[in-house]
């Protein structure tokens, strides 16, 4: 592997990694020589780690906690029972009132900064609000806003609260708004008129009214009038304007103490095999988590101003907020990040000197495919480093950041999930960063790769698993009775060991890490993961649709293949205007980004005896994956059908 870069001794003396190893031996009677062995005492003695982030992160509780973890039985464990206490009181302990929290800009020109002390007032105001339409601990407030100070006023206001937060972005359709938050039951939705993007106004009154309609919990529904000031004439006076809260005599702000384990917000799965899985964290998992990662794998340091690209239907969104643990300011930026200019969001980052840069592998890619070259034209000396997630980054992709982005830059290649709203495997400010190579596994992360027998294997292909429990695993699913769909999700493959779905190589040498894409079914197209189910609820509306079959494939170079294949009913044929009429269900239901590269027609579908679709062999057979090792055509019911799949990869 090419080595890119290594921080000077002055960099690594001065990251929060090296501080905390200092603190350890100061206060545990422990010294490491290397990350390594840091690591490998963080995954044998988790006990003993996450309490050393308790105490070495200060945490403020209002009651004892009277075990670490009750066990290492994952799904069932309980992290630091007993213990009560606030994520957003740790939010504002950061807090330095005249400085800036928050620098907001939009593609439309708006630009907003908004101060510590203007932010707590906001959040106060909130919660006073929300308070007195009767929300209490363990309601559900939902969000469908896009990346704008009122969405993280909105989480903060309902986590001081107890309440349980939810967002989604307002690119979404209806059924895809809908079937997420209805599974929570709502009290109050905040959301938007319409938003801009690449230059074109959305707006979205209409489906703003279509969700409301299909969510009759709701006690009261607040407006962000952001596309057009004068929106609220649009609605009915059940729609309370945003900024109506915001003038009233500010309370002062008050958390409430929750249990470590209480329920702090609910993301959601891409719904692979049905409606989206509502993925329920704890407020103690959260923060302890959030910790660890935004100090000891992305070095963020008091005062420096934390940027990522995301909306609020990405768990980066949740993440982000994180970066104001460690008194830092965070950057919104609403739109598109090519418009008006291919380098807007460069351009954005020199203007306002961010330290720490976010985006997804799919942005840089599409840089370097580009040929764009940032270093030559915008002054990008305050940034520190460059984060990159979503997908897997590839070698190409890190040698351009390199050669046209900065040359001397901490490039930190990140893996996670929704599932636990943080990385697995991402960057160590101690580590040498390689071209293609995520730098470390995380401290507290006991991951492996596993081989098809089940053996931890290095420098050969393996799933993804990880065999101890993290705080930030979901506390639940919501409405999943006895833990089903959890357990199914994760632990059937390898009982008692997270199975996160991605095939992995571990470097024995320099013991960084390469994702070679998912190894199940769900669809990670550009960065963002679709759900198959989404796919085919769309395409089973268009007439002469019988079934359907939808795989996306990581390719070199960091190039997506994401083809349709369709079982047309009799007499229809597979004409261009079929096809647009696929694509156009595709688009109104859900997005842009759900439309195929290719649609295909086939003479059946592959599925088990048991009736599930073959999705993922079917992946694997097209990745040229050895067939024998790809398909069980004993558990076919009709095994026929895999042949025109075994041809059709022969193209690809």
């Amino acid at each position: 592997m090419k080595k890119l870069w290594e921080g000077s001794d002055v960099f690594k003396s001065k990251s929060n990694l090296q501080a905390y190893s200092i603190w350890l031996e100061k206060h545990y009677n422990l010294k490491f020589n290397t990350y390594e062995d840091l690591w490998q005492w963080s995954t044998n003695h988790i006990e003993d780690f996450w309490e050393s982030i308790w105490h070495y992160f200060k945490i403020t509780s209002y009651a004892p906690y009277s075990k670490v973890v009750s066990s290492h039985n994952m799904p069932n464990c309980r992290w630091f029972e007993g213990a009560t206490l606030n994520y957003a009181e740790h939010i504002f302990k950061a807090s330095k009132p005249k400085e800036t929290a928050i620098y907001f800009s939009n593609e439309r020109g708006l630009k907003q900064n908004i101060s510590w002390q203007e932010l707590e007032d906001k959040v106060a105001a909130m919660a006073t609000y929300l308070k007195s339409l009767g929300v209490i601990k363990g309601d559900r407030v939902v969000a469908c806003l896009p990346n704008v100070p009122e969405a993280t006023v909105g989480f903060l206001a309902v986590n001081a609260l107890g309440a349980i937060w939810s967002s989604t972005s307002p690119d979404f359709g209806t059924e895809s708004i809908v079937n997420r938050f209805a599974q929570i039951k709502p009290k109050v939705l905040i959301t938007v008129d319409g938003y801009s993007y690449n230059g074109k106004p959305y707006d979205k009154t209409d489906v703003v009214k279509a969700v409301v309609a299909k969510l009759p919990t709701l006690k009261k529904i607040i407006l962000l009038p952001y596309l057009n000031k004068d929106a609220s004439s649009n609605f009915s006076d059940e729609y309370v304007n945003i900024h109506s809260i915001f003038k009233k005599d500010t309370a002062v702000l008050k958390f409430e103490p929750v249990d470590f384990n209480h329920p702090m917000w609910v993301l959601y799965s891409s719904g692979t095999t049905g409606l989206p899985k509502a993925i329920v964290h704890s407020h103690g998992g959260i923060l302890l988590e959030h910790y660890k990662y935004m100090a000891f794998h992305n070095d963020v340091h008091d005062g420096e101003r934390y940027f990522w690209f995301t909306t609020t239907g990405w768990m980066m969104w949740n993440f982000l907020q994180s970066a104001l643990l460690m008194g830092a300011s965070i950057l919104l930026y609403d739109g598109s990040p090519t418009y008006p200019k291919f380098d807007t969001l460069w351009k954005y980052s020199s203007d306002l000197k961010v330290n720490h840069f976010g985006t997804s592998a799919p942005y840089l890619v599409a840089n370097m495919k580009k040929q764009t070259h940032p270093k030559s034209k915008y002054d990008l000396s305050s940034i520190r480093s460059i984060s990159s997630t979503g997908a897997p980054l590839p070698s190409e992709a890190f040698d351009y950041v390199y050669e046209s982005v900065k040359t001397n830059v901490w490039l930190a290649s990140m893996a996670g999930g929704t599932d636990v709203c943080t990385a697995f495997v991402g960057g160590s400010p101690l580590h040498a960063v390689h071209s293609g190579e995520i730098q470390c596994r995380a401290l507290g992360v006991s991951l492996f790769a596993l081989d098809s027998k089940g053996l931890p294997v290095e420098n050969e292909l393996g799933e993804m698993v990880i065999d101890k429990p993290m705080p930030s695993m979901p506390i639940y699913f919501w409405n999943d009775e006895n833990n089903a769909k959890y357990k199914a999700s994760y632990f059937e493959d390898y009982p008692g060991k997270w199975r996160h779905g991605d095939f992995i190589k571990i470097n024995s040498k320099t013991k960084g890490l390469v994702i070679y894409g998912r190894s199940d079914a769900t669809l990670n197209r550009h960065g963002i993961r679709i759900g198959t189910s989404e796919i085919y609820s769309a395409v089973h509306k268009v007439e002469g649709i019988e079934d359907a079959l939808i795989i996306n494939l990581e390719l070199d170079e960091g190039k997506h293949y994401m083809p349709l294949f369709v079982k047309l009913k009799p007499n229809f044929k597979l004409t261009e205007d079929l096809k647009l009429n696929i694509n156009q269900q595709l688009k109104s239901d859900y997005s842009p980004r759900h439309v195929p590269d290719e649609i295909i027609e086939v003479a059946d579908i592959p599925y088990t005896i048991s009736g599930k679709k073959m999705e993922a062999p079917i992946k694997k057979i097209m990745l040229k994956m050895p067939i024998e090792t790809s398909i069980n055509m004993d558990a076919m019911r009709n095994p026929e059908s895999v042949q025109f799949f075994i041809e059709f990869a022969k193209r690809i």
